[in-house]
């Protein structure tokens, strides 16, 4: 398997979910790992871009902001009941800005997977080189 071939894979982990994400460029491994974790939440391919969220997040190093950026899109999430599925991320000075697409969650067409209560820091990692990043969400 090629890594460009897919956004994501899950990785074994113990009691939460391990996702390692993939992408041409870092801002492509941000947009895979919220794809992941809304993923996770419910099936992210069904969900339509009729609402749209501009995000900013602010961190002092590339796992500061994965996680910033992570937590703020479940806060809205969970704050709004929505779920999202398109996203467009930059990097600007030190923080990250998206364009987020989604719409309101819906139970009758979102089967819901799984509830994530928190992104961790435990074992995030962002590689620059060959771009990825693995994060672990609390469930």
């Amino acid at each position: 398997m090629h890594y460009l071939d897919v956004r994501y894979e899950v990785v074994e982990h113990t009691a939460d979910i391990m996702v390692r994400c993939y992408g041409r460029t870092l801002e492509e491994c941000f947009e895979n790992a919220a794809y992941a974790l809304f993923d996770q939440i419910s099936d992210a391919s069904t969900v339509e871009t009729e609402l749209h969220f501009d995000i900013e997040a602010e961190g002092d190093d590339d796992e500061s902001l994965l996680y910033a950026f992570l937590s703020e899109l479940l806060f809205i999430h969970d704050s709004e009941s929505v779920l999202m599925s398109d996203f467009r991320v930059r990097f600007d000075d030190g923080k990250v800005t998206c364009r987020a697409g989604g719409e309101p969650t819906d139970r009758k067409r979102h089967r819901a997977k799984c509830e994530v209560k928190a992104i961790t820091y435990h074992m995030m990692s962002v590689d620059r080189e060959a771009p990825s990043v693995t994060v672990i969400f609390d469930v």
